[in-house]
This record gives C-alpha cells, structure tokens and sequence, in this order.
C-alpha cells in the first residue's frame, strides 16, 4: 500500500496559491464575466485538493489573478491509495488568462509525477467564464469519476508494453521537440532515458514514459545552439502551461506506440 497524501487545509493553498481564494476577476474583464471560485464545492463531492501551484505574473497589476494549478484526490484513493491515482487537474484564472478547465492525471506514488492525460482518453472540460456554469462544474466532476476504470486500464497496458534499447530512443527523439527547439543539439539526449531511481530500472512503456516525464521537466541537460554554437544547460520547467504541454505529449506519443505495439490496443477506448 502506497503512503497516503493528506489533503492540503484552506490555510496552506493561500499560502502556496493567493490567487485561488481571489473573490472577483481583473477590472479590466467584460461585464458578462462570470466569476467562477476555483475550489467550488468539490470538497462536497468527495475531491479534495493535494497540490497547488500558481503562475508567475509580468504584469504587478495582475498578481493575485493570474493562472493556477490544482490537483484534486477522490476520498476513495485518499483513504486507500494505489500506485496509480486518478486525479482531478484544475486550471483556472481570474483575468482571462487562462479558461476554468477540468483535465483528469495519474498520480504515480513512486516518484510523484503528476501526468497530464491526453485528450483521447478524457476530453478537458474548458468553462468559459460567461453565464451560470455551476453546473459544467458538476457535470465534469462526475465525467472524470465515471471514466476513472478506463484511466486506470491504459496504464495497464502500458505497463505490459516492452520496448527494447532501439524503441525507447524513437520514443524519446519523438519527445525532444516537447522540450527542445530544433536549433538546439544535446550532448548526450540518451541522458533523457536514465532512471532517476532503482524502481524505475525497467522495459516497459509506462516507466519510459514516467522517465522521460521527470527527466524532461527537471533535469540539468547539456548542449549547444546549432546556429550561433553558444552552450546551455536546461532549467526545471516550472511554467504550468509548458508542464501541461510536455505532459500531454508524451502521452500522445506513448498512445501511437501502444498502438502500433499491440494491434489490439485501441486509442480512443
């Protein structure tokens, strides 16, 4: 059994988060803005929040609306964990930013990735700031409870997937431009492929795919700009949107290799 996570208090996400608690949007939006607190009342329907984070702001004006981020556990999974936990993913601003969007992850225990599922398994639930949307809000909710069993038996199968040595670096060439542009030429992008921990020593697609994850957004990875020949060492992305987009590629990725790996598996399921 999985060491469970406790749900952050009102008190710690203001502290991470200020702008989740914002009680009215940036003056500058429409009339017909229609004002949408983040955390709602998913705490009633049995979400509970166990990370947040919130964007950096160029504009001063703006702090305390700007875009944030935050993961949400069923009670269910809380009180009884599993190495994979399907999470509820809640991106919102107050200044038009960003819309109210409902995304559904995997939590994976081992090593706390929390992985951006793509669009063919759940379709993210975007609510525009206009109108009376309480009830997208619960409609959602219910739609990432009811698809949780299909999340779950993706990963299965991922995880019966073998890559040999050849597969796992189409996998991660295929993944560079998430992360590099073309201009830009690694030292040594096998690097990309290295397990982090001991339990992530293994062949098949769902651990590639958590490595490439982890080694993508936080390792140090060295190269060189083609055109003007001037070194770099990559930063931890901490843009929540370039986190999004990293996360949601790989997964696309890793569908089209299930695919073609098991003539069975279906993308779309």
């Amino acid at each position: 059994m999985s060491k469970p996570i406790k749900p952050l208090t009102n008190e710690e996400l203001k502290s991470k988060a200020p702008s989740l608690f914002q009680e009215q949007p940036y003056h500058e939006v429409s009339e017909k803005y229609h004002f949408i607190p983040t955390i709602e009342n998913l705490r009633e329907q049995s979400w509970f929040p166990v990370s947040v984070s919130e964007a950096g702001v160029r504009d001063i004006a703006k702090d305390g609306f700007q875009q944030h981020y935050v993961r949400f556990q069923n009670f269910a999974d809380l009180i009884n964990p599993s190495g994979n936990v399907v999470e509820l993913l809640l991106f919102n601003s107050h200044d038009r930013s960003k819309a109210f969007t409902i995304s559904a992850g995997i939590y994976r225990y081992i090593c706390s990735n929390g992985l951006v599922i793509a669009d063919s398994v759940f379709d993210s639930y975007k609510i525009k700031h206009l109108g009376d949307r309480n009830n997208d809000v619960e409609n959602a909710v219910a739609r990432i409870t009811e698809v949780k069993p299909k999340l779950l038996s993706k990963i299965a199968k991922f995880e019966s997937i073998k890559l040999n040595k050849s597969e796992k670096e189409a996998f991660m060439q295929s993944a560079l431009p998430l992360r590099f542009e073309n201009h830009l030429e690694l030292d040594n992008p096998n690097d990309l492929l290295n397990p982090l921990r001991t339990e992530d020593m293994k062949d098949d697609l769902y651990t590639t795919l958590n490595v490439l994850q982890e080694n993508l957004l936080s390792s140090k990875i060295s190269g060189y700009n083609k055109d003007t020949g001037r070194r770099f060492t990559s930063k931890e992305i901490t843009s929540i949107s370039k986190d999004v987009e990293i996360n949601k590629g790989l997964w696309d990725i890793a569908e089209r290799i299930a695919s073609i790996k098991d003539s069975s598996y279906a993308m779309a399921a």
